[in-house]
């Protein structure tokens, strides 16, 4: 692949997976140190790249599993695997509760307390929703589901947050 091809595949979506990452990790370093590592498994493997999904479904899918690494490796070294310090807003789509509930910073690590609490596939659908700004067709994608099941999956899961959130009150 030319490095102009390169160049504009990084120009058009490094910012995407870097938000998508420090909505997942809640880490800026993390999420740049895990953005620059997408990228350089994306220029190795761009063999295994196929059309069939999108260039940002698959750079997400590429960043998805480095930081399911990264939290493997983490959590085989006993260390804290999540540090949540900065969360400036976090907006659920659709749902006014939700929105009143993460008026400040406190609600919003509420949030990601009960989000990692739900099974899979609410937590990742959720986040990849949310953080990583992918569509229900990008989501369905990465599954290998369609985008109905996409969106019923994610609006099962910020049901489940906000359901939870009400009983901790």
């Amino acid at each position: 692949m030319p490095t102009s091809d390169i160049d504009e595949i990084y120009r058009l979506y490094a910012k995407y997976i870097y938000r998508y990452l420090a909505g997942l990790s809640s880490s800026e370093q993390l999420a740049e140190e895990l953005t620059a590592e997408t990228f350089y498994h994306a220029v190795k493997n761009i063999n295994s790249y196929s059309s069939e999904y999108s260039m940002p479904a698959w750079l997400k899918a590429i960043a998805k599993n480095l930081y399911i690494d990264y939290l493997r490796k983490k959590e085989r070294q006993n260390l804290p695997i999540n540090n949540i310090n900065s969360i400036d807003s976090l907006d659920l789509p659709d749902s006014a509760d939700a929105a009143i509930m993460l008026e400040n910073k406190e609600q919003a690590f509420n949030v990601h307390k009960v989000l990692h609490t739900l099974d899979e596939p609410y937590k990742e659908v959720f986040s990849l929703r949310i953080f990583g700004e992918l569509s229900f067709k990008e989501i369905g994608e990465l599954f290998g589901k369609s985008d109905g099941w996409a969106r019923t999956v994610f609006f099962r899961a910020k049901e489940k947050i906000v359901n939870k959130l009400h009983e901790q009150e």
